[in-house]
């Protein structure tokens, strides 16, 4: 039995909601954001940004129509022996546009288990 893509789209949203953003303020009209993720390239991330709209304006930053985003990668332990990259993305822009550009990007890396 196949199950309906609306109601997947819902729990994966419902998931979503779980993790909340490392930094979220509107100042002067203007959303920064800033979340996380593990076990994702910067390259790849770059390339889910690419295809939301945006255009590479330098290795770290990707620019769109109302919005930016500035990424940064690091390792970070998971476990004793474990090292997996995290990427941090800080996104700015105009709200309206950039609540779509980061619950499209966050959909195309959640990662569940099962």
């Amino acid at each position: 039995m196949q199950i309906p893509s609306e109601s997947v789209a819902s729990r994966l949203k419902g998931g979503l909601e779980a993790m909340p953003p490392i930094e979220r303020a509107v100042e002067d009209g203007v959303l920064r954001e800033t979340r996380e993720f593990r076990g994702v390239t910067p390259e790849c991330l770059m390339g889910y940004l690419e295809h939301l709209g945006g255009e590479r304006i330098s290795d770290t930053e990707i620019e769109g129509l109302d919005w930016r985003a500035r990424l940064t990668a690091r390792k970070v332990p998971v476990g004793p022996t474990l090292r997996l990259t995290e990427v941090s993305v800080t996104w700015t822009g105009d709200p309206d546009v950039l609540e779509e550009i980061i619950d499209r990007c966050r959909l195309k890396t959640f990662r569940a288990p099962g």
